[in-house]
């Protein structure tokens, strides 16, 4: 393992709380609120989904706007071929991964909708930010847990998702149902001993005593066996440590000639490693990644990547401008104006709504999301992946979104 100063996520503003804090509160306050506590956090009532006062209400996702349903099944992972170090001693590294893809329009509303994260996860998150509390107002998903797949005779083409440092799985939800409504096959992984993660059995590891961590190089490497595991998926083999029941359709249903990898931050740095690692993966997106690693990324890609940028740019790191000067193929970088680490992910929509439920200012709310408006923010994480990833996977041009400055979009920047 790496143990040079690693890539990491920070998770706090210089003012106000932590995102992790705030967002956790807000939690909190919803599982308590029927108690009578809510008002400790906010002398101000909190907010109800209909606009009034009272029990705040439940934190919501935006639904993705595919054609599609969405499905999702997770998968208990074990490779075989690595011992984990943070593990006990003898014991194979393990991982959890989500496969999220578009689901059977006739069956989905049979299948219940999954929570953002699993209730022991969710436990140990709030445990972390210091609310020891059971969740009763997780957020809801849009996928289906077990929906049968929507088949049309071509496999799907596959997209691999990395979070970032200290981070979990469901972080980018809003992203990974989107493509998953629109078409796209997406296998999300949480990295183990590096974030937040619950296994079948109910035993949950976090990042807890673990040293030195793992490095961006460590989590390429898992992506690198989510991508063999994928394979296993598209020749009909189910890779599931537990041999868990997969949906209808799933097995012989992805497309393994067509996968593409994305990630946040450390992820995003981990998305590009594994590129370099692996000629098998044809077009790559950053999410704010800082490219920061030992040794620095100076290998040649000749496949498209996307960089969408907000603290880490060109301008302020010489990882991220070094790193662009090796892709050598198609290649975009754009900035969202106002965007902050924070930004690209699930935290656009969930930390406005539980600022608000905790009596927090706007001014308090943007040091920890910036000052993009979050409605627009969450629709350039909508659209931006899902036109680079239908270009570069399934070769379909919808509209100049990647051609440059967009009149749909004025607040995104396009950087030559």
């Amino acid at each position: 393992m790496d143990t040079t100063p690693m890539d990491t996520t920070p998770i706090a503003g210089r003012t106000g709380p932590s995102r992790r804090r705030m967002l956790g509160a807000a939690l909190a306050l919803g599982a308590v609120a029927p108690l009578g506590l809510a008002r400790t956090a906010s002398a101000a009532p909190a907010p109800t989904s209909s606009g009034g006062t009272g029990s705040p209400a439940r934190l919501t996702l935006p639904a993705p706007t595919g054609p599609f349903p969405v499905g999702m099944v997770p998968l208990h992972l074990r490779d075989e071929s690595r011992l984990d170090p943070n593990a006990r001693p003898g014991r194979f590294r393990e991982l959890m991964a989500t496969v999220w893809y578009p689901a059977r329009a006739a069956d989905a509303d049979a299948y219940p909708l999954a929570p953002w994260m699993t209730e022991g996860a969710l436990k140990a998150f709030l445990d972390d930010v210091g609310f020891p509390l059971p969740l009763a107002l997780v957020p809801l998903t849009a996928g289906h847990q077990g929906a049968p797949v929507h088949r049309t005779g071509r496999p799907l083409p596959v997209v691999l998702y990395s979070h970032g440092a200290g981070s979990h799985r469901a972080d980018h939800t809003i992203m990974v149902q989107e493509l998953a409504s629109h078409g796209f096959a997406v296998v999300t992984v949480d990295h183990t001993h590096d974030g937040i993660t619950e296994f079948p059995d109910g035993t949950v590891v976090t990042r807890d005593g673990v040293a030195p961590g793992l490095s961006p190089r460590d989590y390429a490497t898992d992506l690198l066996f989510l991508l063999e595991r994928v394979i296993d998926l598209a020749n009909g083999c189910n890779p599931d440590v537990d041999g868990r029941t997969l949906p209808a359709g799933l097995l012989g249903g992805l497309d393994a000639r067509n996968i593409g990898v994305s990630g946040w931050s450390k992820g995003g740095t981990a998305a590009a490693l594994a590129m370099v690692a692996d000629q098998r993966i044809r077009a790559g997106l950053t999410l704010d990644g800082r490219m920061e690693s030992n040794p620095a990324i100076t290998t040649d890609i000749d496949r498209p990547f996307m960089m969408m940028t907000a603290a880490y740019t060109r301008a302020a790191s010489p990882f991220v401008e070094t790193f662009w000067g090796h892709l050598r193929g198609w290649r975009l970088d754009v900035q969202a104006t106002g965007a902050v680490h924070a930004s690209y992910g699930d935290d656009m929509t969930l930390i406005p709504q539980a600022g608000r439920l905790l009596g927090m200012t706007e001014q308090q709310i943007q040091s920890q999301v910036g000052t993009l408006d979050p409605d627009r923010g969450v629709l350039i994480q909508q659209a931006y992946p899902r036109a680079f990833f239908d270009l570069h996977l399934r070769n379909r041009h919808c509209g100049n979104l990647l051609d440059g400055p967009s009149k749909a979009f004025p607040e995104v920047v396009y950087h030559p």
